[in-house]
């Protein structure tokens, strides 16, 4: 894998991660609306695929709820959260469950945002010459 292709890639997942870091805040917005029904994205299996094959990785957005990147050699999918309500108003938002997602995709951000910053730097050392 170069290193550019890698780089669109971990921009890749940033995107993603921002996404999932908007979705999450509207359900935490959301949690005492009747009726609402949380949303998640799904990105990993494709971003992981991606680190792996490189390059040769391309995979379709199809649908209205696939948001995709990098010229659309990535997609995240956006799902409504099917699971049944604890509630009596039919909302399912589960406000311990969306601040745990929302630390987790913050330390997910942070790691994608530091192996970008490597890359970008071993990319500077290439072309100064190590000066």
């Amino acid at each position: 894998m170069s290193i550019l292709s890698k780089t669109d890639v971990l921009k890749s997942g940033l995107d993603a991660a921002w996404l999932r870091n908007e979705v999450i805040m509207n359900n935490i917005a959301n949690a005492e609306t009747p009726g609402f029904k949380a949303s998640k994205v799904e990105f990993e299996n494709t971003f992981k695929a991606a680190l792996k094959n490189g390059s040769e990785f391309k995979t379709k957005c199809t649908r209205s709820n696939h948001k995709s990147f990098n010229n659309g050699a990535l997609c995240a999918k956006v799902v409504k959260n099917g699971r049944t309500s604890m509630r009596m108003d039919g909302n399912n938002v589960d406000i311990e469950e969306e601040n745990i997602e929302l630390a987790r995709n913050t330390i997910y951000y942070y790691t994608l945002t530091e192996q970008l910053k490597s890359e970008l730097m071993r990319l500077k050392l290439a072309i100064t010459e190590g000066r």
